[in-house]
């Protein structure tokens, strides 16, 4: 049977973007042991991934995922690109990006040596492949692209697949270079990747990565900037000075080529969430935040190291790189050549600074970070010592409708429909026994009914006092709720780490027929790890009345269920708003309500969440477009979160906050999806929430900060502008947006101020002009930039050889 394009389409093809084009027209894109060679030149790249439905609501093959229309986008940026077909890509996206009819095709069995999988993933390659050459997007062609993916991290679990493993590679490898990109293909994670495509490193640090020839550049795929956060989880961060140490690592010792994994991470928008239980943000404390603002000093600090890095660009490229011993802990990198010279200094010990002697000249080094000399002399960064501004942004409710009401709320105009508890569908069917999930939806709703009538007379052996009994539930997973004669009695879920369930829920029967209704969820597919397409859900059992005090039970596992796919709103569309069933109100803690309002947008550009706080669980359509699942109802674990240090190895259960708070309260709403007025928001609550508790919050920028000390390197433009003799280290302030000016000083202090962003304060030693100066120096302008010397300030405390600026302002 033939399928349409749009339903052989894999969900997502990962897209990374990458360093300056300089021409369109057709370039030849090879590899050596050191880079890759762009027109006969060596080149060090610097990429961020962002996965374009994600990011941009406005696409797709059809809408959010026209990758050509964004491809084309990248180009018109001056940006090289990279896509990675995969196409299994994992990426917590639902089923790792596969589609799940996959899973039904007579025979398969993915990932391996298997016909009719490598039909399935040659067609979708070739397809990708035949879409991009169409509109002459490869480099050889005059495009952007200029390197393509097959596979992804197979390497993880490939021992799983037995021999079949490798031949599955070598296939994947011969068919994906047999397409004639005209651009090198690459296998992450892939040891034994063949010789005619290059292996790459994804984790967290990669400067240990070797690659399986000589003849094969040193390239770092995905550099984790963060992590993804799962419902029920802390929100987990990534130092920017750890990540600029692993990157500078990776330079310094032979890497030409670092993506960033994310750069941008974006929303799980709809139903795509992987995992299970991944949230509904995929931020992944990305330079570029999930609503697309620069997270700073990450973005910032980042930034000045890839001009650092570019510094060295000419030095890295023309030699090998030369290791020198400068003690425990402690070593110097150099490319040199006859004509040019760069070198990085390291301390790589995870609590103590150091001092170094290198070419003549003493260099302090804190623990856990590289100097970047890009003349063997002088150094432009260091990844410890940050010099670009820090912001604060915080999310502010928003009225909407009438402007001098003082209701943050979105509206107390609400509509309803209560969703049928159990069968309500012609489409119902009967069978013996409890049914996998998947096999049965086929994904086509997170919602499966399982519904069965029982008698009690009343003496019933596993009754305890009156008609109380206790039902034990076992399930693979994600969620269960139960309805006993139409009322919820109970709810359970899993987690990321374990989404079985095994519940005892306490009920009361009451004699005669006896309705239960067993809802089973899933919140996203799984998708990573060997064979995780055979990884089930729903209700497996045993589903069984469980007496505790006589010790006697009654299994329904085998007995005749009827199965229901989805709910009736989802089959009548109410997700779209549209329906005469709709009811003046909303009722406040009812299980499986639709609500309905209507909206006018909020005010500004600015970006614009919804705060589900007072719901429990459910969906959210904005217009009729998905805006993903909510769940503020679980909350993250009390315990884990403290401060967190910069210094030593990086994992991702090292830097978390919002411990015992919501996973995620906030969601977030496209203003593209929007109309100025007449919008309309669909929730499908299913445990029991209060509607009229929600409201619309901005972003907002409350602060901008800066805090540089004497010791902080020069001013990258200092030395792109070759006028080091002439600059000093600076704090540097600017608005994000053009219209603004900055408004106000909030903190000033020369000398040794204390604290953060936020919360400075004056230490010991202190001016008594910098108020004053950073006032005159930046309030009225957009941006403004004062040297942190003593000429400036004057010397508060001549015994303190090194002094520092902190300060915060606002913007308006």
């Amino acid at each position: 049977m033939m399928r349409s394009v749009t339903k052989m389409s894999f969900v997502m093809v990962l897209v990374v973007v990458m360093a300056a084009v300089t021409e369109v027209v057709g370039v030849n894109v090879t590899y050596d042991h050191r880079a890759l060679v762009i027109d006969g030149k060596r080149r060090v790249l610097v990429s961020g991934s962002i996965h374009y439905p994600r990011s941009t609501p406005d696409y797709d093959f059809e809408g959010g995922k026209d990758l050509v229309r964004f491809v084309k986008s990248v180009a018109d940026a001056g940006l090289y690109a990279h896509i990675r077909i995969g196409p299994y890509v994992c990426a917590e996206w639902n089923y790792g990006g596969f589609p799940l009819w996959l899973h039904f095709i007579p025979g398969i069995q993915l990932r391996t040596d298997n016909e009719p999988y490598k039909a399935e993933m040659k067609r979708f390659t070739a397809k990708i492949v035949s879409m991009l050459k169409d509109e002459n997007l490869y480099a050889s062609q005059g495009g952007p692209i200029i390197l393509s993916q097959i596979e992804n991290e197979y390497g993880n679990i490939d021992k799983d697949y037995g021999s079949a493993a490798q031949s599955y590679i070598k296939w994947a490898a011969s068919m994906a270079t047999s397409l004639n990109t005209g651009v090198p293909w690459v296998m992450c994670q892939q040891s034994d990747a063949p010789a005619s495509v290059i292996n790459t490193c994804n984790g967290f640090y990669c400067d240990g990565f070797t690659p399986n020839s000589k003849n094969k550049p040193s390239m770092w795929t995905e550099n984790w900037t963060g992590w993804f956060l799962a419902f029920g989880g802390a929100v987990p961060y990534r130092p920017v000075e750890d990540i600029a140490f692993a990157v500078a690592r990776f330079y310094q010792r032979g890497g030409t080529f670092q993506n960033y994994y994310m750069y941008h991470g974006g929303t799980n928008f709809g139903r795509t969430t992987g995992g299970p239980f991944i949230s509904t943000s995929y931020d992944y404390d990305a330079p570029l935040d999930e609503y697309g603002q620069l997270r700073q000093p990450k973005w910032g600090h980042l930034r000045d190291l890839h001009k650092a890095i570019k510094l060295c660009e000419e030095a890295m490229v023309a030699t090998d790189p030369k290791n020198t011993s400068l003690g425990h802990n402690l070593e110097a990198v150099v490319y040199k050549t006859s004509s040019t010279c760069a070198a990085f200094l390291a301390n790589i010990d995870t609590k103590n600074d150091a001092t170094v002697n290198y070419n003549g000249n003493s260099y302090h080094l804190p623990a856990w970070s590289v100097s970047i000399l890009p003349d063997c002399k002088n150094v432009v960064y260091n990844t410890a010592k940050i010099n670009s501004m820090a912001t604060i942004r915080t999310f502010v409710p928003t009225s909407v409708g009438d402007e001098f009401s003082d209701s943050k709320s979105i509206s107390s105009d609400w509509s309803y429909v209560s969703e049928p508890i159990g069968i309500s569908s012609n489409n119902a069917f009967d069978r013996p026994g409890l049914l996998e999930q998947i096999n049965t939806t086929a994904d086509q709703s997170d919602y499966l009914w399982y519904s069965i009538s029982t008698d009690i007379k009343g003496d019933e052996p596993f009754l305890n006092d009156a008609s109380q009994t206790t039902i034990h539930v076992k399930s693979l997973g994600h969620v269960l709720h139960l309805f006993v004669n139409d009322q919820l009695e109970g709810s359970a879920f899993g987690n990321s780490g374990n989404p079985k369930i095994s519940k005892d829920i306490s009920i009361t029967l009451k004699r005669g027929t006896n309705k239960i209704d067993l809802l089973s969820l899933t919140v996203g597919l799984q998708n990573y790890g060997a064979f995780f397409d055979k990884t089930g859900a729903g209700i497996t059992g045993p589903v069984e009345f469980d007496g505790s005090k006589s010790g006697s039970t009654l299994d329904l596992s085998s007995q005749r269920w009827t199965y229901q796919i989805g709910l009736k709103g989802e089959s009548l569309g109410l997700d779209t708003g549209d329906s005469s069933l709709w009811v003046s109100g909303s009722p406040k803690g009812q299980p499986l309500t639709w609500y309905k309002t209507n909206f006018d947008a909020p005010s500004g550009d600015g970006p614009l969440a919804i705060d589900f706080t007072g719901m429990t669980k459910g969906e959210a359509w904005v217009n009729g477009q998905g805006i993903g699942r909510y769940w503020p109802g679980y909350n993250a674990p009390t315990s884990g979160c403290s401060d967190c240090s910069y210094k030593g190895p990086y994992s991702s259960s090292k830097c978390l906050k919002n411990c015992g708070k919501p996973s995620q309260k906030l969601y977030h709403v496209p203003r593209s999806w929007l109309k100025p007025s007449g919008n309309v928001l669909v929730l499908l609550e299913e445990i029991g929430g209060d509607p009229n508790q929600i409201s619309f919050a901005t972003q907002e920028l409350d602060s901008l900060c800066s805090h540089v000390s004497q010791s902080h390197p020069l001013p990258i433009e200092a030395w792109s502008q070759n006028k080091k003799s002439k600059s000093e280290p600076r704090v540097s302030l600017e608005c994000p947006h053009p219209n603004q000016v900055i408004s106000s000083i909030k903190f000033a202090s020369f000398g040794t101020p204390q604290g953060k962003c936020g919360s400075f304060s004056h230490g010991e030693c202190r001016s008594t002009k910098a108020l004053s100066v950073l006032k005159k120096a930046c309030v009225g302008s957009r941006s403004c930039s004062v040297a942190v010397t003593t000429s400036k300030f004057g010397d508060p405390c001549k015994n303190v050889l090194v002094k520092s600026l902190a300060v915060e302002a606002s913007c308006a």
